[in-house]
């Protein structure tokens, strides 16, 4: 395998797409950089400078509430400037030809339904930035909204429903995962022929088990991916090159044999 060129691995991805009936695809920040969203565990990955805030200390504690939504309004605002790379717009194409069934991600970015991939074909592990919701009774709030409360006087919001506590929809540290989405992603991985992991380190459990799951239940693993995983071992094809780049190649290839 090591032997190979990168456009010989291209190719064999593009082949086992063409041959696959239900393709399932997870991605994780690693698709997202090159839109210039930093990664969270990476060498110069945001958690290295700033401790995340755990879910019972954010629940608990109006300071740390305060703390949260100064870092989300502080600086440029990546999440909501970012846009869809050549990654993305190679999945939504095989997404609205048919070929890729769901897109499992643990991205919270939103950069798949902004790349025009419809909502419900997204299973989003790790919840999504892009918004705000109650804990309690789940009112959806717009990040504008929240930051017209919050800013100058650093005002921490209240559900206008409840009273509860407004919370970015995204699974923090000691949270519990949302046992739809992961539901639905087993569901997934156990009924697809080609399960292709992008971007993800594969160390973050339990959503790096569902490659593992579609493995065990026959489908073919094709992992992309800068750095190994210890996947990689199990994979059938490992390509270790330009995430945008080999997607792009291959959505290419794809759309000119058909």
């Amino acid at each position: 395998m090591s032997q190979q060129t990168e456009s010989d691995l291209i190719t064999e991805l593009t082949t086992a797409i063409t041959r696959a009936q239900k393709v399932v695809v997870f991605t994780g920040a690693g698709l997202s950089t090159e839109s210039g969203i930093p990664d969270f565990r990476g060498p110069n990955g945001i958690w290295k400078s700033q401790t995340p805030i755990d879910f019972s200390d954010f629940v608990a504690s109006e300071d740390w509430r305060r703390e949260s939504w100064r870092r989300r309004f502080s600086g440029s605002d990546r999440f909501g400037t970012a846009e869809p790379n050549l990654g993305h717009a190679a999945i939504a194409h095989w997404v609205l030809t048919g070929k890729i069934t769901r897109i499992i991600t643990q991205n919270v970015d939103g950069l798949h339904q902004k790349s025009g991939v419809p909502d419900h074909q997204i299973i989003e592990l790790h919840g999504n930035a892009q918004y705000a919701t109650c804990l309690s009774c789940g009112d959806r709030y717009e990040l504008e909204a929240i930051k017209a409360i919050f800013l100058p006087l650093e005002t921490v919001p209240d559900c206008r429903q409840c009273g509860g506590i407004i919370k970015t929809a995204t699974i923090s540290f000691g949270q519990a995962m949302p046992e739809t989405e992961m539901q639905a992603a087993h569901d997934a991985s156990t009924d697809c022929d080609l399960f292709i992991a992008i971007g993800s380190s594969l160390t973050v459990y339990p959503a790096a088990g569902f490659p593992v799951l579609a493995k065990q239940q026959g489908a073919d693993l094709i992992i992309i991916n800068h750095q190994a995983t210890d996947l990689d071992p199990i994979a059938d094809l490992v390509i270790p090159h330009s995430i945008g780049s080999v997607l792009s190649q291959a959505a290419s290839f794809d759309q000119a044999n058909h």
